[in-house]
């Protein structure tokens, strides 16, 4: 026998006046969320009420309705609704969609309000982003979506971003088999085919980390800091068709950008045009690059030039700035902090003073003729013109003596240009090693001395020199430090002195990226301006220059030039004699880490860090783990090594980072390098390791036959 089932009646609706509504004091949302009230209320008199209130009769004390309702579930509605009324944009009789309950009911005001709340169910993320999109691809602006929704614009930007990812991983993220970050850091290219390429490539690993997959996805182009593309600047490079990478999710210095091939069109077009516009100064060479390395000028010598003078009206400029500097600082001497306004105002000053000095430099039209200059970009990504460099070759050529038609030598230049006041001197005929004096000789002219008595009176000269000189260690060190000065400082030439004595300075052919950029190499450059903005102009005033510097002037002085001389290099030696043996660089080294010990040398304290760059990268699995060990402690060692060796060299660069670790090579001689973590320690700090460390990811045969390859090569 059929079991009759009992039809629902559902409630009836009718619009109801809005001044025979009152708020129940049932509902259950009692704390503000989610839009404002203003924000409905703009909404609802923008496309009017989408959703009806629920109400419930007022009854009077003897159970009869009173003709008012009240409101337990529609709250927020309502007092929108009555914003409205209160700016006169809806009649206080307005008809209200009402759902009125029946009031002989036994489910509570209470029940209704909370089923009403916590019975919604929240749109997925992915369906608001195609929502969006649709209203995009209807015509809607995103401004007007933004308006529409009281958000930013840049909000809508990425929800648009968000659902113009590929669909094969809007799926995957749909059946929540990707999270919201890791589908925000697919965003940074447009490329649906290399979106799922990484994926399918990070799918079956751990290694799914949104910082990984930004990586991966931006790994063949260049950051919009690089500075090429700061040299060519974004807006040029875009003209020319290139395309830029943005993340609009996070900050990202500028984006990436796309097409490397035509930045570096872009930059080497860019140099040229400035190359040439400097060549029409009339600099004999110029040597343009990106970067140079660190020493590309060593052996050139460096022009003095002229700086432009002052005009009366800049020096006028100049007193008034200093005057307003020196007044701002008295007047708020003392005080704790600076207020913003005066702190920027004594920056500008200072920007402004430092212009003045910045002055254009001239030099002689003859130096320019045979000298050249450097072009390249300095690190923040602007031009750097570096003139007035002499090569060897081109410094102005000692005059040679030219035998003429008479019989005498007429000094001429060695390429061929006449000097400009020609020195004539007398014929020197050596016959079987002897000077033969000429027969018509006058008697009573003074003549120059033979060659070879010369040679024979120097030569004694020259050892009772020595002899005076190595009991007289002051005048020694000083003509030591002055044929150092002459080795060192570009602007003089060492050629022709006595003191055989010289500054060697080892090249680095080999050197790493940045080097230039070091502590140590900006200490260097910065002690050798100084030094050189002090030392004379010409040559012939260097020795009184230095005997006028005191005791520990000359020492620092000299300990700075003897540094330049320091030669720690490995170098593969040549067992067959042409170049450094193997034991010659093994004594080399011997000899840097006594030195080293001496100055008491910290390669922590002077920069050194151990990175994927500068060795972790560089070296097999093995080296890393031993290196982790050694710096972070056994347990370190554990975590990372089921990794590979691209993530391995990552993490083990995050856990050395403030270890103090050094690779054999940088380490004072005699001192074992010992783990500065304790493994108990690191242990209880786990947890603030990555995740996927303590995974269980086995290396493949390949990725062990590599590592095995690379410490057979080693």
């Amino acid at each position: 026998m059929a079991i009759s089932v009992q039809k629902i009646t559902l409630s009836s609706s009718r619009d109801i006046p809005f001044n025979k509504l009152v708020l129940s004091q049932s509902n259950v949302r009692r704390v503000k969320a989610g839009l404002s009230i203003e924000e409905l209320a703009e909404d609802i008199a923008r496309r009017t009420l989408l959703q009806s209130l629920n109400v419930r009769p007022v009854l009077d004390a003897d159970g009869a309705e009173t003709g008012m309702f009240e409101i337990p579930a529609g709250g927020r509605r309502y007092r929108a609704l009555q914003l409205l009324v209160k700016q006169k944009r809806l009649a206080k009789t307005a008809p209200v969609p009402c759902v009125v309950r029946d009031p002989a009911t036994d489910i509570l005001a209470e029940d209704d309000s909370l089923a009403e709340n916590v019975q919604r169910a929240s749109l997925h993320p992915l369906d608001q982003f195609r929502a969006f999109q649709a209203l995009r691809e209807k015509g809607k602006t995103e401004e007007d979506i933004a308006a529409a929704f009281f958000t930013s614009v840049n909000i809508v930007k990425q929800r648009l971003r968000l659902a113009s990812v590929s669909p094969a991983l809007l799926d995957v993220y749909a059946e929540d088999g990707m999270s919201l970050e890791q589908l925000m850091a697919f965003t940074v290219t447009a490329d649906h085919a290399r979106q799922d390429q990484v994926w399918q490539a990070i799918s079956g690993s751990w290694q799914k980390e949104p910082y990984q997959i930004r990586r991966m996805l931006t790994e063949k182009t260049v950051r919009a800091s690089d500075r090429r593309a700061v040299f060519v600047g974004l807006d040029a490079y875009e003209a020319a068709g290139g395309a830029v990478l943005r993340d609009l999710f996070q900050s990202d210095d500028g984006g990436w950008l796309e097409d490397v091939a035509l930045l570096d069109r872009l930059v080497a077009e860019k140099l040229k045009t400035e190359a040439e516009t400097i060549a029409a100064e009339g600099w004999k060479w110029i040597e343009v690059a990106i970067d140079f390395p660190y020493g590309h000028a060593r052996g050139l010598r460096a022009l003095d030039g002229m700086a432009a003078d002052l005009s009366a009206e800049e020096q006028g400029t100049i007193e008034a700035l200093k005057a307003e500097y020196a007044r701002l600082e008295a007047d708020y001497d003392g005080v704790d902090e600076l207020p913003d306004e005066v702190d920027q105002r004594l920056g500008e000053i200072e920007t402004a003073l430092a212009a003045f000095d910045d002055r254009p430099v001239t030099y002689q039209p003859a130096d320019i003729a045979r000298a050249g200059v450097f072009v390249g970009i300095d690190a923040e990504g602007t031009l750097l013109v570096d003139r007035g460099y002499i090569r060897p070759e081109d410094e102005v050529p000692v005059a040679e003596p030219e035998q003429n038609s008479d019989g005498e030598h007429a000094t001429v230049a060695v390429d061929g240009a006449q000097p400009s006041a020609a020195v004539v001197q007398r014929a020197v005929i050596t016959i079987g090693g002897q000077v033969a004096e000429p027969e018509d000789e006058d008697d009573d002219a003074v003549k120059p001395l033979p060659d070879r008595l010369l040679t024979e009176l120097t030569a004694e000269r020259t050892l009772a020199l020595r002899d005076k000189l190595a009991i007289t260690p002051s005048v020694a060190f000083q003509a030591v430090l002055h044929k150092f000065c002459l080795d060192v400082f570009s602007r003089y030439s060492s050629y022709g002195t006595a003191m055989e004595i010289s500054v060697r300075s080892a090249s680095f052919p080999v050197q790493a990226q940045g080097l230039k950029d070091t502590p140590a190499a900006k200490a260097i450059d910065a002690r050798h301006k100084t030094w050189e903005e002090r030392l004379p102009k010409d040559r012939t005033d260097l020795w009184d220059w230095l005997t006028g510097l005191t005791g520990d002037e000359q020492a620092a002085l000299f300990a700075h030039c003897a540094s330049f001389g320091v030669n720690a290099l490995y170098e593969k030696g040549d067992r067959y004699g042409g170049g450094a043996t193997p034991h010659t660089v093994e004594q080399r080294i011997a000899d840097a880490d006594r030195i080293a010990s001496a100055v008491d040398l910290d390669m922590v304290e002077a920069g050194w860090r151990p990175t994927v760059e500068s060795y972790l990268g560089r070296v097999p699995k093995r080296r890393i783990l031993e290196a982790v060990r050694e710096g972070a402690g056994e347990r370190a060692a554990q975590l990372i090594d089921h990794l590979k060796k691209g993530d391995m060299a990552k993490e083990a660069e995050r856990l050395l980072a403030e270890t103090g670790w050094l690779p054999e090579p940088l380490r004072m001689a005699g001192v074992d390098q010992t783990a500065t973590v304790d493994a108990a320690e690191l242990e209880g700090d786990s947890e603030a390791l990555p995740e996927f460390l303590t995974g269980d990811d086995k290396e493949t045969p390949a990725d062990e036959a590599e590592e095995l390859q690379m410490v057979a090569a080693e």
